[in-house]
C-alpha cells in the first residue's frame, strides 16, 4: 500500500507541473486562486484516485489506477462506491451533530455579554513564537494577536513602545513579528478577564464584525458559539468532496472538538508524570508498565502504564520528568492536566487542541471564541474546606465569587475556604448555570425545575434566555440599562402652548411659534 501510495503521490507532483507549465489554463487558474476545488480533487480528475479507504476507514488495498476523465472500470467503480456512500450518509447524519453543538456552545456562552469597559485586571495570556512564518511552521498570528490588548508596556528595538492597553492592529503584528527581540508576548484575554457580569471591552478587545473596539452590550458569547459552529458545520460537509479518498475523515474532526468541549477523557490518552522528579520504570507483570516519579522530598508518584504501550523516546529509567510532562504519546485527558499543571495549562491546551482540528481543514477562527467557551468550562471551584466562608462542603461555585469571598475572609482575620478548581464539558456546564430558567429550557427541564422548586431558587435574570423567555428586553445592544436609563436636560425649556382649533391649519399654528409659516401656494 506505500508503494501505491507514493505512486499516487508522484502522478500528482507530475500532474501539478504539468498544470503550472500552462498558466492560463483556466481549472489551473480556478485552483490556485483559491476560487474553487483543490488539487485532491484535480488529482482524482486528471491524474488517478489511488488509494480510496472503506466505511471504517481502513485503506482498501486495491487501487483505483483510473481517473474521471478516462472513466473507472466496472471494478474500480465498486471499489469506489463505499467511499462515495459514506460521503452521503455523512452529509446527512453528521450536519445534525454539529448543528447540536452549536446549540450547546450557544446555551452555555449566552450570558457573556460585554458589561463593562475595563475590569482593571493585571493578569493576561503569553502569546508565544512571535515570528515570521516558515515553511515548517506558522505563527498563526492573525488568530493569536490581532485585535487583543497588550497588557503591560512593549517597548521595540527602533525605540518605540506599544503602551498598555492599546489594541493591536495590523501594523502592530506586523512590527512584534519583525522584531527580532520579541519572542512572547502577554496580552489580555477573556480567560483572565475579572469583570462583575460578563466579561469587559478590553479583555475582549476588536470586534472582528467591526474592525473597531467591541461595544457595551454586544453579545460576545453567542458570537463565539456562531463563529466555532458554523464552520463545523462545513468540516461536516467537506467529507462529500473528497469522496472516501484515504486520507483523514474530515467529519472525524468533529468528534474531537466535541470531546474536547465536553471535556471527555480521549480514547489512548497519554499518561503524564504526576509530579517533577526522577523516573523509575518497573517491569511488567500482566497489569501494566509501573512507572514511579521520585520527587525531590523522595515520594513515590505511581503511574500505570497500559501493557503494551510505548514509553515516550527521551523517557529512560533514571531520566528527569516535569509534572504534566507525557511519558506515553497521544492526546492528554484534561481532566488529569488541571489536577496536575492547574487551570491555566489546561485553558491554553484545550484552546489549542480545538485551533488544531480547524487549522487542519484551512478554517481560521480568532482563538478568543474559544477563549470564551474553554471561561465558560472552567469557571467553576469545587469546595474542599469551607473554613469560616459558610460555604458548602462539595458546593461548586463560580470562581471569582470564591477568590472575593476568601479575599473577604482574609482581611477579616478568618479561616479561608479550600478548593480546587473544576472543569466542565459544555452540557454539564449549562446545566450548572446561576439561571434555573435558562438550563430548564435547555436539557432535562423536569429536573432542573424539580431541584430549583425544592431548593427554593431565584433567578437574577442576567442572561439573554432567561429575560426572553419572560418577556422582557434582552440585557444586551440597547435593552442594556446604560442605554435606557437616561435623563434629558434642558434647563432653557418651556411648555409647548396646547393645540385646539378646528379652523386654524396646524402647521401654521406651529409655524407661529416657532417662526414664520409660507403656506404651500405661496411656495410655489
Amino acid at each position: 500500500m506505500r508503494i501505491w501510495t507514493d505512486a499516487t503521490a508522484a502522478v500528482q507532483i507530475a500532474m501539478e507541473k504539468e498544470f503550472k507549465a500552462q498558466r492560463f489554463n483556466p481549472i489551473e487558474m480556478m485552483v490556485g486562486s483559491g476560487a474553487r476545488g483543490n488539487m485532491t480533487q484535480m488529482k482524482q480528475i486528471a491524474g488517478m484516485r489511488g488509494l480510496v479507504a472503506n466505511p471504517r476507514g481502513d485503506m482498501i488495498p486495491r487501487p483505483i489506477k483510473s481517473n474521471f476523465r478516462e472513466g473507472l472500470e466496472t471494478l474500480e467503480y465498486f471499489i469506489a462506491t463505499p467511499g462515495a456512500r459514506k460521503g452521503l450518509v455523512d452529509t446527512a447524519l453528521r450536519t445534525a451533530d454539529s448543528g447540536y453543538l452549536t446549540r450547546r456552545l450557544v446555551d452555555v456562552a449566552q450570558e457573556l455579554i460585554i458589561r463593562e469597559i475595563d475590569c482593571g485586571t493585571t493578569l493576561g495570556v503569553w502569546v508565544e513564537n512571535i515570528q515570521k512564518d516558515t515553511a515548517n511552521m506558522r505563527a498563526y498570528l492573525d488568530t493569536k494577536l490581532f485585535g487583543r490588548a497588550v497588557l503591560n508596556d512593549v517597548p521595540l528595538s527602533d525605540g518605540t513602545v506599544i503602551s498598555k492597553n492599546t489594541i493591536l492592529t495590523d501594523h502592530h503584528v506586523e512590527q512584534l513579528r519583525d522584531d527580532d527581540s520579541i519572542g512572547r508576548l502577554r496580552v489580555r484575554s477573556v480567560l483572565t478577564c475579572d469583570a462583575e457580569m460578563g466579561v469587559c471591552a478590553l479583555c475582549y478587545g476588536r470586534s472582528l464584525a467591526t474592525g473597531k473596539t467591541i461595544e457595551l452590550g454586544e453579545a460576545v458569547g453567542v458570537i463565539a458559539a456562531q463563529s466555532i459552529g458554523e464552520p463545523g458545520t462545513q468540516l461536516t460537509m467537506r467529507t462529500f468532496h473528497t469522496g472516501g479518498v484515504a486520507g483523514k475523515d474530515i467529519a472525524g474532526g468533529l468528534p474531537r472538538v466535541v470531546e474536547l468541549f465536553e471535556a471527555r477523557t480521549p480514547r489512548g490518552s497519554a499518561r503524564l508524570a504526576g509530579a517533577t522528579g526522577i523516573v523509575r520504570i518497573g517491569e511488567d507483570e500482566g497489569k501494566g508498565i509501573p512507572v514511579n516519579v521520585i520527587d525531590d522530598q523522595g515520594e513515590e508518584h505511581l503511574v500505570l502504564l497500559p501493557t503494551g504501550s510505548r514509553v515516550m523516546p527521551g523517557i529512560k529509567d533514571g531520566s528527569d520528568v516535569k509534572a504534566g510532562e507525557p511519558l506515553t504519546d497521544g492526546p492528554f485527558d484534561p481532566k488529569e492536566l488541571l489536577e496536575i499543571k492547574g487551570t491555566r495549562e489546561t485553558q491554553v491546551y484545550l484552546v489549542e487542541e480545538v485551533q488544531k482540528v480547524y487549522r487542519d481543514q484551512g478554517v481560521s477562527i480568532h482563538d478568543k471564541h474559544i477563549e470564551l467557551i474553554v471561561r465558560q468550562m472552567t469557571r467553576r471551584v469545587g469546595v474542599q474546606e469551607p473554613g469560616d466562608t459558610g460555604f458548602l462542603p462539595g458546593a461548586r461555585l463560580d470562581a471569582k465569587v470564591f477568590r472575593d469571598t476568601n479575599r473577604r475572609m482574609v482581611e477579616e482575620s478568618k479561616r479561608p475556604a479550600e478548593g480546587r478548581p473544576e472543569l466542565m464539558g459544555i452540557t454539564k456546564a449549562s446545566l450548572a448555570t446561576e439561571s434555573w430558567l435558562s438550563a430548564a429550557s435547555f436539557q432535562e427541564t423536569t429536573r432542573v425545575l424539580t431541584e430549583a422548586a425544592i431548593d427554593g431558587r431565584g433567578d437574577n435574570l442576567i442572561g439573554l434566555k432567561e429575560n426572553i423567555i419572560i418577556g422582557k428586553l434582552i440585557p444586551a445592544g440597547t435593552g442594556m440599562d446604560i442605554y435606557r436609563n437616561f435623563g434629558i436636560e434642558a434647563p432653557d425649556y418651556e411648555p409647548m402652548a396646547f393645540y385646539s382649533s378646528d379652523e386654524e391649519d396646524p402647521a401654521a399654528f406651529l409655524a407661529g411659534i416657532q417662526g414664520t409659516y409660507v403656506p404651500e401656494a405661496e411656495n410655489g
